[in-house]
C-alpha cells in the first residue's frame, strides 16, 4: 500500500505538539504541587496576632464639611483614519499537469524562457516530454534519435565545398544551427534550473515508463552532459568522404566519434562552444 504523505506528516506533529503540553502540564502542576506544599507543611506554623480594640473617635464638627470633588476634563483623542497597507499576493503556482496533458505545458515554459527568440516553429507538437526523455536517453549513449527530438530539423540543407579534389564541410552550413545555439546560450541560468525542477516529476515519470529503476532522469541527463562536453571543437577545414547525406569525416578520429559528438562538430566550432558553455552552466545547477 502507497503511503499517503499526509498520514506520515500529520501524526508525527499531533504527537510533537501532545509531548509538548504534556511537559508544560506537568510543569506547572509541579509549580501548584510544590507551593501548595510549603503554603501546608510548613515546620512552623505562622502566628496569628491577637485583636486590638478599635475606638472610634466622636466627632461634631460646627458645620458641615463640603467636599467637593474635582472633575477632569474629558481628554480628547484625536482618531486618525488608520493607514492602509497593500500586502502583495502570494503568487500563484501552476499546478503540474499529467504528462499525458503536458505539452501545452511544456511548450509555454519553453517559449517563456526562450524571451522572445523565435524558438516555437522548432518546437514538437506532441509528446514533448517524452520525446525529450528519449533523446537525452539516447544521447547519454553517444546516439542521435532524430525521430524524438524535442526540436525539429533546421530548415536549411547541409553543403559542401569542393577544393582542388578535395571535399570538404562547408562552413555556411554551421550557420543551420545558430538559432538552436543562440537559444541555449541565451536561457537564464537560474531560470533554466527553476524550469527544470518544476519539470522534474513529469521527466521522471515519463524515464520510468522506458523500465528504468536502478538510475534517475537526472543521473542519466548528467551522462549525456559530459558525453556532449567531450565532443573536439575543431577549428580548421573538416574534409569529408562519400557522396550526399553519407558523407563521412576522412579523419579516422572525428569518424569514431559518437553520433551526438559529431552533431556538435557539424555544428561548426563557434556553435559548439556556446552549447558547452551552456552545458556546463546546466551541470553545475544538476550536480547539487
Amino acid at each position: 500500500m502507497q503511503v499517503n504523505q499526509e498520514d506520515r506528516i500529520a501524526p508525527q506533529e499531533k504527537s510533537a505538539n501532545t509531548n509538548t503540553l504534556a511537559i508544560v502540564a506537568v510543569a506547572v502542576a509541579a509549580l501548584i504541587a510544590g507551593g501548595a506544599y510549603y503554603y501546608l507543611n510548613s515546620d512552623e506554623p505562622t502566628p496569628i496576632p491577637e485583636p486590638l480594640p478599635l475606638q472610634i473617635p466622636e466627632m461634631t464638627p460646627d458645620e458641615p464639611i463640603e467636599i467637593i470633588a474635582a472633575i477632569p476634563e474629558p481628554e480628547i483623542v484625536e482618531v486618525t483614519q488608520a493607514e492602509v497597507v497593500e500586502i502583495d499576493p502570494l503568487p500563484q503556482v501552476e499546478p503540474l499537469p499529467s504528462l499525458s496533458e503536458s505539452d501545452g505545458y511544456v511548450h509555454n515554459k519553453t517559449v517563456v524562457m526562450a524571451d522572445g527568440m523565435k524558438i516555437e516553429p522548432l518546437l514538437v507538437e506532441e509528446n514533448l516530454v517524452r520525446h525529450f526523455v528519449v533523446f537525452i536517453d539516447n544521447l547519454a549513449q553517444g546516439e542521435l534519435a532524430r525521430k524524438v527530438s524535442p526540436l525539429k530539423a533546421p530548415n536549411r540543407s547541409f553543403t559542401v565545398s569542393d577544393i582542388t579534389n578535395k571535399t570538404y564541410l562547408n562552413p555556411d552550413s554551421y550557420h543551420r544551427y545558430d538559432l538552436y545555439a543562440d537559444f541555449i546560450t541565451h536561457l537564464d541560468e537560474q531560470q533554466l534550473a527553476a524550469t527544470y525542477k518544476d519539470l522534474t516529476p513529469l521527466l521522471a515519470e515519463a524515464f520510468e515508463e522506458l523500465g528504468y529503476s536502478k538510475i534517475s532522469f537526472n543521473e542519466r541527463m548528467l551522462e549525456a552532459i559530459d558525453v556532449m562536453l567531450a565532443a573536439p571543437i575543431i577549428e580548421q577545414p573538416i574534409e569529408l568522404d562519400g557522396i550526399s547525406v553519407n558523407y563521412q569525416f576522412v579523419d579516422p578520429q572525428l569518424e569514431a566519434l559518437p553520433n551526438a559528438q559529431k552533431l556538435l562538430v557539424r555544428m561548426g566550432p563557434e556553435n559548439t562552444k556556446k552549447v558547452k558553455a551552456a552545458l556546463r552552466k546546466l551541470k553545475k545547477h544538476l550536480d547539487n
